[in-house]
């Protein structure tokens, strides 16, 4: 299976973010040895809609840049329907542009059933990217446009930056909350 730099899930469950030609997980590898762990003791059916969106606010990481993050997503909001993008820790130096060749390490839980999905951080391997190419969903090329080296950023995608109607193992109209952390951003001076 070609992957062409999307997000695709291989093996049980787990995903990567993986650019054509470069080093990555492939079908039938092996899961992480984290296993999925959930994100929050919350049960895995959806909670009924209640007409106020979350905010950036609303979801609760823990965690430091460099460290597996936790992502806690509460039951008593809906998914935004819009990108959100939050700092949680600023980074320094110059924001990344269209064309800057990223390292990520990324933690990402799903919204429907609150639970880990998938994590560079438990792998132990950045995943590299070129920022505004087509290399990864569009919430992520949108989303880290400006990050700044060691900047931690928490992402909330709705379904039409992300799957949409769902597929490789996502469900139709999920929303993924990731934790990303800017392990290298390149400057424009060299």
């Amino acid at each position: 299976m070609r992957t062409f730099g999307k997000i695709v899930v291989i093996g049980a469950g787990v995903l990567a973010l993986a650019a054509c030609g470069e080093k990555s997980n492939t079908a039938g590898s092996a899961p992480s040895s984290s296993g999925a762990a959930p994100a929050s003791a919350s049960s895995s059916a959806p909670a009924a809609p209640t007409g106020k969106e979350c905010t950036a606010e609303d979801v609760k990481t823990t965690g430091k840049f460099g460290e597996a993050p936790t992502i806690t997503i509460p039951d008593d909001c809906d998914p935004p329907k819009k990108l959100i993008t939050k700092d949680l820790e600023p980074g320094t130096g110059e924001g990344a542009k269209a064309g800057a060749k990223l390292q990520m390490n990324y933690s990402l839980v799903t919204w429907s059933n609150k639970q880990k999905l998938d994590s560079s951080f438990d792998r132990g391997e950045p995943f590299d990217l070129t920022l505004g190419a087509g290399d990864v969903i569009k919430g992520w090329d949108q989303g880290l446009d400006g990050i700044k080296q060691g900047a931690r950023r928490l992402l909330i995608i709705p379904p039409d930056l992300g799957y949409g109607q769902g597929g490789n193992g996502i469900a139709p109209n999920e929303t993924l909350v990731f934790v990303t952390d800017a392990v290298s951003v390149p400057t424009s001076k060299g």
